[in-house]
């Protein structure tokens, strides 16, 4: 783009308006990871659409996604949205429809709505947490992600159309958390089912502690909610690594793994998977 364009500018091959405040388009053919600039304000009408795009960075600035903004982003494994990102709702629809190789995803609670079919036919999806900030569950939202079986929502149970959350993965659950409301009605409305995610390692019990050279805990909650174990050796700069994914089959599980003297201190913490 000629630097003295009035109305345009590119960067990379991406082309943005004068003040880079809208991303209007990627190209096509460009793939690898895109760190979306800080000015960037809002993402146009199918700007990522198709592209080669694998992983992309979503700043806090984006208040506004056009619709199709990143639609059938085949490659794409990874979206990371910053906390402050807005603009999910309204008429950000198909925002990230038929992102066939997109595994998890994490929607920040700054999001107050998810637009119609956003995530539709996303059928890699195998996890989601929504933030504690949405309210509403467009039509069509996470439908037909066929691989789908745990929805995290980490605050009260959003209004949401029959179908929101239909023909996800078999035996898909909704977790939410102690002290939010509305599951039992979202689950009628939605079909499907919610349990309460709850597991705390008992710290008091006779199976704390160091057993035959192992160092383990019980694990207790509700029955059948899938759980990770991750540990860390210090928590100035933690690096958490996971040690085990399971699920609290009959509500208890106990978790062991070697004891390690050479290490000054073990930190665990439970995540969901």
């Amino acid at each position: 783009m000629d630097a003295q364009n009035a109305f345009y500018t590119s960067s990379n091959g991406v082309l943005f308006d004068k003040s880079v405040s809208t991303l209007i388009q990627y190209p096509g053919a460009k793939g690898g990871t895109y760190g979306i600039p800080g000015s960037v304000t809002s993402i146009g009408v199918e700007a990522f659409c198709a592209t080669a795009l694998t992983s992309v960075t979503i700043p806090a600035s984006v208040t506004d996604f056009g619709a199709y903004a990143f639609a059938y982003c085949t490659n794409l494994t990874n979206a990371t949205m910053a906390n402050e990102v807005t603009g999910l709702g309204g008429d950000a629809v198909w925002v990230f429809q038929g992102c066939s190789k997109l595994t998890s995803l994490t929607i920040p609670g700054s999001v107050g709505s998810i637009g119609g079919a956003a995530f539709l036919y996303c059928s890699s999806l195998t996890n989601v947490t929504i933030g504690n900030g949405v309210t509403n569950l467009g039509e069509y939202a996470f439908a037909f992600c066929t691989s789908l079986t745990s929805v995290y929502f980490l605050g009260n149970a959003p209004a949401a159309s029959l179908f929101a959350l239909a023909g996800l993965g078999a035996n898909a659950t909704a977790y939410y958390l102690p002290g939010t409301t509305g599951w039992s009605a979202f689950a009628t409305n939605t079909g499907l089912p919610a349990l309460l995610w709850n597991p705390l390692i008992q710290t008091a019990d006779g199976s704390f502690g160091v057993r035959a050279n192992q160092f383990g805990f019980n694990i207790t909650g509700t029955p059948n909610i899938p759980i990770a174990v991750q540990g860390a050796d210090n928590l100035a700069n933690p690096v958490w690594t996971s040690l085990q994914a399971l699920t609290l089959t009959n509500g208890s599980y106990y978790f062991s793994e070697p004891f390690q003297p050479a290490i000054p201190a073990r930190f665990y913490r439970i995540t969901s998977q």
